[in-house]
């Protein structure tokens, strides 16, 4: 789904290894092809997010990032964001947010403080 100039993408169901790498790789054409400036990976609808699939999550805000895009991570419930912390995963360096709509106010933000410069 496209809203304005940024890709909302939700994830959904029981995501093995394979289909999340099919994932990654879908979604980094996706942004190359459509030119949209930002990208909003929501994951409110995932019961379960191992480390496997955090590390994926992250490569593909590196990715998106690398192509000239902004990227944050949406609706990280509470469970999964426990189980992540208990197991280790970092995911502090992710531009994160509680929705969409909040997802999307972030990137505007982001995308100005590119354009003024500031950002690494």
């Amino acid at each position: 789904m496209r809203i304005g100039d940024t890709l909302l993408v939700a994830l959904q169901g029981d995501l093995d290894d394979t289909t999340v790498m099919a994932i990654e790789e879908q979604l980094t054409r996706e942004i190359a092809h459509t030119s949209a400036s930002g990208m909003l990976i929501d994951v409110s609808r995932l019961s379960v997010v191992d480390s496997f699939i955090a590390r994926v999550l992250a490569r593909i805000v590196a990715m998106v990032r690398l192509l000239g895009a902004q990227a944050a991570i949406v609706g990280i419930q509470p469970a999964v964001a426990i189980t992540l912390v208990e197991l280790g995963v970092s995911m502090g360096h992710l531009d994160t947010a509680l929705n969409a709509e909040q997802g999307l106010a972030l990137l505007d933000r982001l995308r100005r403080t590119d354009a003024g410069g500031d950002r690494p």
